[in-house]
């Protein structure tokens, strides 16, 4: 089912600029973003991106165009190979994934399921 030959995540050029935006405004001691996962919603799983203060734990590191992201060792399987981009519309904006790994996606999109094999 996973690919280990693959990246974890890559970024899309409007992710990583959107990326490098938002670590400009944000304190010093931010040294990245961070991108996990909770269990929440109707199909189980959703996205978390917030800033990172410290390399955690286990945690590992991907550099994409410019960009550090540091990824929740609980996410790993559930993200590996996906594309990180970045979205702007008049009724949205914010991250979006694409996920090789999902199985579902409730209908508001705002969760995703992985099947276990």
């Amino acid at each position: 089912m996973f690919d280990l030959s693959k990246p974890i995540i890559t970024l899309t050029d409007s992710a990583a600029d959107r990326a490098k935006a938002l670590m400009g405004r944000a304190d010093n001691e931010s040294i990245g973003l961070r991108v996990g996962v909770k269990h929440t919603g109707c199909s189980g799983l959703s996205y978390v991106v917030e800033y990172a203060k410290e390399r955690k734990r286990m945690e590992d590191v991907v550099e994409d165009k410019g960009v550090k992201i540091f990824i929740d060792p609980t996410a790993v399987m559930f993200i590996l190979g996906s594309e990180m981009d970045y979205k702007e519309d008049k009724l949205y904006s914010g991250f979006v994934f694409t996920n090789p790994n999902e199985t579902g996606r409730c209908g508001c999109g705002e969760s995703f399921s992985v099947a276990a094999e």
